[in-house]
C-alpha cells in the first residue's frame, strides 16, 4: 500500500510541493516548477515519476496516492484519471528539459 506519510520521497515531494492546495492553478504550478528547477532536476523527475508509473502497485493504488500528495489538483475538472494527468506532466517537463 502507498503512503503519503513518505515525506522522504521524491514523488511525494514532487507532487505534495508543487500542487499543493495554496496553487492558483496546476497550470500555473507546473509553470512555476519547471522554470524555476536545473535541468539536472527535471531529469530526475522524469526518471523518478516514470519509476513510480512502472511500480508494482495497481492503478488504483497510484491514482489515490497521487490524489492525495497533489491536493490542490481537482482532477475531475481535467478530465483525467490522475495518472493520466502525472502522464502528461511527465511530457510537459520533457519538453522543458528540450528547452533548457
Amino acid at each position: 500500500m502507498l503512503s503519503s506519510n513518505k515525506l522522504e520521497e521524491p514523488v511525494f515531494q514532487f507532487l505534495a510541493g508543487t500542487f499543493h492546495q495554496d496553487i492558483d492553478s496546476p497550470e500555473e504550478a507546473l509553470q512555476e516548477f519547471l522554470t524555476e528547477e536545473s535541468k539536472e532536476y527535471l531529469e530526475f523527475a522524469i526518471i523518478f515519476l516514470t519509476d513510480f508509473i512502472g511500480s508494482e502497485y495497481s492503478d488504483i493504488e497510484k491514482n489515490e496516492y497521487i490524489q492525495s500528495c497533489a491536493d490542490g489538483v481537482y482532477f475531475p475538472a481535467t478530465g483525467l484519471e490522475p495518472l493520466q494527468w502525472l502522464y502528461q506532466i511527465i511530457e510537459q517537463i520533457r519538453e522543458a528539459v528540450k528547452t533548457k
